[in-house]
């Protein structure tokens, strides 16, 4: 029994060895084996269609970019014609302004060549003033030729800022801090007052009611255009149509659309010469001042209202008017008194046009 156990145990061993020592090969040459996919068919359709995902999503980013950058190419060249376009109708409104403006220059330059040369000029942002000496025949007179620019350049002033108050044209000057002012409506003494005449409209408001114009009074002032208007106003409504700023009232009407009024026979002798303040306007609404010496209000010397007239007429004026004159006319041009009142000194007064610049 022994024995056979022991040939049974010998005839296994020579059995197996053939396998142990594959077994033992193996495990020394580490082979990998390598199974084809399909082997796992759901492992491989699914990494499949991942795979398919992933060439789809990056083909799709391909072409975002691609489009992108078409996108901003397209844009860039938009913005390119868009600043190009932008360039060319600044350029073209530039060109049209200035011919525009040409027949305005050329204009100017007429209407101050009559004048002659000026022997000042202020110029700012608000106004350009000039200022002219003029040698007349029988008086020696001064002008004044202002192109309004903003709405704030031009002012009428009461005397000391209130109703029955007066002052000198250059007290008024220097209180505001203007750079040029002169006289501007008549007035009324009354109660140790001095009190303007008639119609006056300050900041828009009047002073003391709308009085309709009687005998030769007229009244002159700046609308909210900065345009000079002026007239006989028979009531308060055809003045409100005016939208006026400011304004005051004496006698009278000198010119109308660039051609003299009739004088009335009382204010040709009374005094036949003397100082004179009158304002007037250019059809291109820049404002026109005169002021004319003479040495009393006697009628022996300074300018006829004719002479005035001759001298709006001759400097191109459309519409003219005659403000108080006398010893009343003021000149002041850079804190300077320019004419010669005739009184020996400037004499106090209720209402004031003045200039800023």
């Amino acid at each position: 029994m022994s024995s056979s156990i022991q040939m049974l145990n010998r005839t296994m061993l020579l059995a197996c060895t053939p396998f142990v020592a594959m077994l033992l090969w193996l495990m020394v040459t580490q082979i990998s084996i390598i199974l084809p996919y399909s082997s796992f068919p759901e492992s491989s359709q699914q990494e499949s269609a991942a795979a398919d995902r992933t060439k789809s999503l990056a083909s799709g980013l391909d072409a975002a970019h691609q489009t992108a950058a078409q996108t901003s190419a397209s844009i860039k060249k938009q913005l390119k014609l868009y600043n190009q376009t932008n360039a060319d109708m600044a350029q073209i409104v530039k060109t049209a302004s200035a011919q525009a403006n040409r027949p305005l220059v050329i204009y100017d330059k007429i209407i101050t060549g009559r004048l002659g040369s000026p022997s000042g000029t202020i110029s700012s942002d608000k106004l350009r003033a000039q200022l002219f000496y003029i040698k007349a025949d029988n008086f020696q007179s001064y002008a004044l030729k202002i192109k309004l620019k903003s709405s704030d350049a031009m002012k009428m002033v009461l005397g000391k800022d209130k109703v029955g108050g007066a002052e000198t044209t250059l007290a008024a000057v220097q209180r505001y801090g203007a750079v040029a002012g002169v006289n501007a409506g008549g007035f009324a003494d009354g109660g140790g007052k001095r009190y303007p005449l008639s119609t006056t409209v300050l900041n828009g408001s009047y002073v003391d009611g709308f009085e309709p114009t009687r005998s030769d009074l007229f009244f002159v002032g700046l609308n909210a255009a900065n345009k000079l208007v002026g007239g006989k106003f028979t009531n308060k409504q055809q003045l409100d149509d005016l939208n006026v700023k400011f304004g005051a009232s004496f006698v009278p009407v000198l010119m109308k659309n660039g051609n003299p009024t009739t004088i009335p026979t009382k204010w040709q002798i009374s005094p036949v010469r003397a100082p004179r303040t009158v304002i007037a306007n250019y059809k291109d609404g820049q404002l026109l001042i005169i002021v004319a010496d003479g040495r009393n209000e006697g009628g022996s010397s300074g300018a006829t209202l004719a002479e005035m007239q001759l001298l709006l007429q001759r400097y191109g004026a459309v519409d003219g008017y005659n403000l108080d004159g006398g010893g009343s006319s003021s000149l002041i041009w850079n804190g300077r008194v320019i004419n010669k009142p005739s009184d020996g000194q400037l004499r106090k007064l209720p209402t004031h046009f003045l200039f800023f610049k």
